[in-house]
């Protein structure tokens, strides 16, 4: 049996280089390069005849030896009037989300300029690639709960390209923000679209343990001539209930026009459920629940009777060994209504296992 194991490497710490200047809260400036490496190794108990995970995994997508997801150098300038931020990436990740952008873009994983457009309020206006607004889960692994990727978040956009106008209250509770997008991940627009997209953002904190946030997506992904207006919505929260205990609860949900002008719609929706426990700063445990569901093949098409429809679970461990170095490691089941999965390299199968470990670094 060929066993393979997912080693990823996190790193938070201070900024390689970081420079702050400014006497008051009022006018500061500060610059700061940033990095952050991760690696992975994993096993698929299925022994697929290649070395690619289901076509709907984007994140950890590789499987049989070790592999960089994602290595990112990344800049960053901010003063009281405007901030910048430059990023270049390589891995997996990369190769897989921008496999649609030209050669020349599919390293640029962020590059966006903001102007604050108010001395009194805190109103600022982004325009370049970003990050999504979309989802509780975020490309640097470090940053999430679970050491995979959720199939939702796989399959909703992980950046986008655009104007965000966005407002902070004073208190800093709510955040709102409306923005006009090149589409569905795209940094260029497809082929032939000359639409533009839209989405909106709205966050609440009441206070340091409960986010709240909605988030949506409008537009068509496809070229003027093959129109079909897409309607999305995602919704989760997030809950730190003690000092041990943390808790999200997510639910994507999207409809699609069936073709061009049609008064029909294919819809899809995931639900996803994550518990975390902490034991200290250095051990943590989690556990997830997801569902994803679509029929008709919008965002994954399987040609199977009954579409896409497949549930998953998984359990990790992780243990930091200091705030800037994590290891983890995780065990993921899949279970699909119909035969999806590769397995024993000629044969289907309806679920799937794989085990992986992981260590990261931010610098």
């Amino acid at each position: 049996m060929k066993i393979s194991y997912l080693l990823t490497f996190t790193l938070a710490a201070t900024p390689l280089i970081s420079l702050a200047d400014g006497s008051d809260d009022k006018s500061y400036s500060s610059f700061a390069i940033n990095g952050y490496l991760e690696s992975y190794y994993t096993h698929d108990f299925n022994n697929p005849g290649s070395d690619k995970r289901p076509g709907f995994v984007y994140s950890h997508n590789r499987t049989g030896e070790p592999k960089i997801n994602l290595a990112l150098v990344k800049a960053s300038f901010k003063n009281d009037r405007v901030r910048a931020n430059l990023a270049l990436a390589s891995g997996t990740y990369m190769r897989a989300n921008y496999a649609a952008e030209p050669n020349a873009l599919q390293h640029l994983y962020e590059a966006n300029l903001g102007i604050r457009l108010s001395d009194e309020h805190d109103v600022w206006l982004d325009a370049g690639v970003m990050p999504s607004h979309i989802g509780h889960e975020s490309a640097i692994g470090a940053d999430n709960w679970t050491l995979t990727r959720s199939m939702m978040a796989d399959n909703s956009p992980y950046f986008e390209t655009g104007v965000k106008l966005s407002y902070t209250t004073p208190d800093g509770k709510w955040m709102v923000s409306g923005l006009l997008l090149n589409g569905w991940q795209r940094i260029q627009r497809p082929e032939g679209n000359t639409t533009p997209a839209f989405g909106h953002q709205l966050t609440y904190k009441p206070n340091e343990r409960v986010t709240i946030n909605s988030s949506s997506f409008i537009g068509n992904d496809k070229s003027d001539q093959d129109r079909q207006m897409r309607y999305f919505h995602n919704l989760y929260g997030q809950f730190l209930l003690d000092d041990h205990w943390g808790l999200i609860a997510a639910l994507d949900i999207g409809a699609e026009q069936k073709f061009r002008g049609s008064d029909q719609y294919s819809v899809w929706f995931s639900p996803n459920f994550i518990v975390r426990y902490r034991w200290n700063d250095h051990l943590s445990l989690a556990a997830r629940m997801e569902y994803y569901q679509d029929k008709d093949g919008v965002i994954i098409s399987t040609d199977t009777p009954h579409g896409f429809r497949t549930s998953g679970y998984s359990v990790n461990l992780d243990y930091r060994f200091s705030p800037n170095i994590l290891w983890r490691a995780e065990l993921k089941k899949l279970d699909s209504r119909d035969r999806i999965f590769e397995k024993d390299r000629d044969g289907v199968s309806d679920n799937n296992l794989m085990a992986i470990t992981s260590v990261s670094l931010s610098f």
